[in-house]
């Protein structure tokens, strides 16, 4: 569904407090104002203040099957001081940013009243952030809720437990890969691939009985190519994909109704293991977590993130030790630029989430200011370039490729690259907040060509200008084996096989 932009205007308050020009500007976007200077701003201001008894502390907390939360803290203004609409604004929009980096169904809160009851009407049906509290359950299938407690000691600690994954694709084995426009799979034995086919599929499809049916068939047309018997099955499909390989809210099934879904789409990968190839191994994950794996093997090393620039922004992560956070590592949706004439998506009815900055539609709705000659169908106001169809995207995105071919338009439209590279670098310099980053690999249709090269380029004068404590951070390109079948070998690695005992 396609969403409106529900977001009220930033009060002038607000304003003062937390909007600020980034050290390295967006040559094509001069009003961008990235979330992690904003708070820097907001920071900076808390500490100036000079008036005694202005500042208290907000604790909040999301909770995650499993035992898991994700705890933080902000300092805030009380209530009749002006910083307050700042306090308010930013701390709906740093929780709203763990949700969408880690999940959760409960929001527990702590701290001054008259803020907890703000954001606790601001995360209710119909507040600010129903979309969020309307989302959520149907991830985790549990009734959001928001709690607010009195006494920090009864706010639950920090707690995380890290996902580990297969890293060897041994015996004989297949993955899949579920994207907007085909079902993607391979047959690997023993670490080497020996079979890849892609099956389009039509995703807006509303009967879950012929998704399961195509995603079957291009599964055992890739099996077929083995030389023995099936041991494991590995995927990655985009969106949430709960620990336990469930579709709990995957953007590949739109249209089926949500009791349907329920019932038949978040059991889908574990029915076809047990009904369609008795009962093997399978491990899903999300599509950006593979990239995540794939990348820490290519460069040898963990804390890396993975992003990919596509139709949106696809990431994860693994740590020092190559596992997963266990995140539903949604960032597309992530608060990511405060200016209050930011661009709407349609995803969300928020402005200025990540989505529009790190993936097609980043560089789509700067072609015009780039100076590529569009067609009035392709121009950023269109209707179309503000639909959920991917289509009209990717055919701009060929146009600006073309564009940056010709000497002549190449340095105005080279700026469409140097300002994805800033939103690059501030991003980088956000998700470090909550991730020990020490590689990035970038990858995706935008990042092709000397496009990419630019970006990097760019997304490191940010480290080094703004954030010079992680100018170490190392910038990653695949290489021709990971293009090829690099992460295809990661997913199909991913569940353990239970080899067959031999006499």
């Amino acid at each position: 569904m396609v969403q409106t932009c529900t977001d009220p205007m930033m009060s002038e308050q607000a304003m003062k407090y937390l909007l600020t020009r980034p050290g390295v500007p967006a040559p094509l976007d001069p009003n961008f104002c990235p979330f992690v200077l904003a708070k820097r701003k907001y920071m900076k201001h808390v500490a100036d203040s000079a008036v005694m008894g202005t500042i208290s502390e907000l604790n909040f907390v999301v909770e995650r099957p499993g035992g898991c939360y994700g705890r933080d803290k902000l300092p805030v203004f009380t209530e009749t001081h002006e910083g307050y609409d700042a306090s308010l604004f930013l701390a709906g929009e740093a929780i709203r940013y763990m949700l969408w980096q880690r999940g959760g169904y409960k929001l527990i809160l702590c701290g001054p009243k008259k803020i907890c009851e703000d954001l606790k009407q601001a995360y209710s049906p119909s507040g600010k952030y129903a979309f969020e509290a309307a989302t959520m359950p149907k991830i985790y299938a549990t009734a959001w809720a928001v709690d607010i407690v009195s006494k920090l000691e009864d706010l639950p600690l920090n707690k995380e437990v890290p996902v580990v994954c297969g890293k060897v694709a041994s015996g004989c084995r297949i993955a899949f890969d579920l994207g907007k426009s085909d079902v993607k799979t391979v047959a690997v034995k023993d670490g080497e691939v020996l079979d890849s086919a892609e099956t389009e599929w039509d995703v807006t499809n509303p009967d879950p009985q012929y998704h399961y049916d195509v995603i079957v068939k291009a599964m055992k047309n890739t099996a077929a190519k083995l030389p023995g018997a099936l041991e494991a099955i590995g995927g990655s499909a985009t969106g949430a994909v709960s620990a336990d390989s469930e579709a709990t809210w995957c953007d590949c099934f739109p249209n089926v109704p949500p009791d349907v879904y329920k019932k038949k789409v978040v059991p889908i990968f574990n029915d076809i293991a047990k009904n369609e190839f008795g009962g093997v191994p399978i491990k899903v994950i999300n599509d950006g977590e593979v990239t995540a794996v794939a990348g820490g093997q290519m460069v040898g090393e963990g804390c890396l993130f993975g992003i990919s620039l596509g139709s949106s922004e696809g990431s994860g992560y693994v740590d020092k030790d190559g596992n997963l956070t266990g995140w539903i590592n949604e960032n597309a949706y992530n608060p990511f630029d405060l200016n209050p004439e930011g661009p709407t998506n349609v995803w969300s009815p928020h402005r200025g989430d990540a989505s529009m900055f790190l993936g097609q539609r980043a560089a789509t709705r700067l072609a015009k200011k780039g100076g590529v000659d569009l067609p009035e169908d392709m121009m950023p106001e269109h209707p179309n370039m503000n639909a959920a169809s991917h289509v009209p995207h990717a055919q701009c995105l060929k146009k600006i490729q073309a564009a940056m071919k010709d000497p002549k338009k190449e340095p105005q439209v080279s700026k469409i690259y140097q300002s994805i590279g800033v939103y690059l670098g501030y991003a980088v310099a956000q998700y470090c907040e909550y991730l020990d980053i020490k590689n990035v690999l970038i990858l995706g249709r935008v990042t092709t060509g000397h496009g990419g090269e630019i970006m990097m380029e760019y997304a490191k004068k940010v480290l080094a200008a703004d954030f010079p404590e992680l100018a170490h951070i190392k910038f990653h390109t695949p290489t021709e084996h990971m293009k090829r079948v690099g992460q295809c070998v990661a997913a199909a690695a991913l569940p353990e096989a239970k080899r067959q005992r031999t006499a």
